[in-house]
């Protein structure tokens, strides 16, 4: 129900938008976010943003260079990362849950994407 894409190997200093697409849920009503999951660690929170937009919030490691935002009428959420860092190569999942907008606990997501790889050359 969750389709993210847009990821590819980039370099260091490059920009990518993610974008996650999804079906067959009330779009609208579901809080989303994006996570992702380095190679040999645990998947952590990257961005969150609410219901209708506009409160998001980001984890630490990419306030200022990351964007996310949605578009209820296409049925879509977006996140803009700017300045990407070889730190920042990982899986990106995208996330929807019931709750008005996420907090950044895995137990508060209903529904998972499958993930799109991005990978930061140095």
């Amino acid at each position: 129900q969750l389709q993210a894409s847009g990821g590819g190997l980039v370099q260091t200093g490059d920009s990518l938008r993610l974008s996650c697409a999804a079906s067959g849920l009330t779009f609208s009503k579901y809080g989303l976010g994006w996570f992702r999951q380095a190679p040999g660690k645990e998947r952590e929170f990257v961005a969150a943003i609410a219901w209708s937009g506009p409160n998001t919030h980001y984890a630490d490691s990419v306030k200022g260079r990351f964007t996310i935002s949605r578009d209820n009428a296409k049925n879509t959420m977006y996140v803009q990362m700017n300045s990407l860092k070889p730190e920042d190569t990982a899986i990106y999942y995208c996330a929807a849950s019931l709750l008005v907008e996420l907090t950044g606990r895995e137990r508060e997501v209903n529904y998972w994407g499958q993930g799109t790889l991005v990978t930061v050359s140095s």
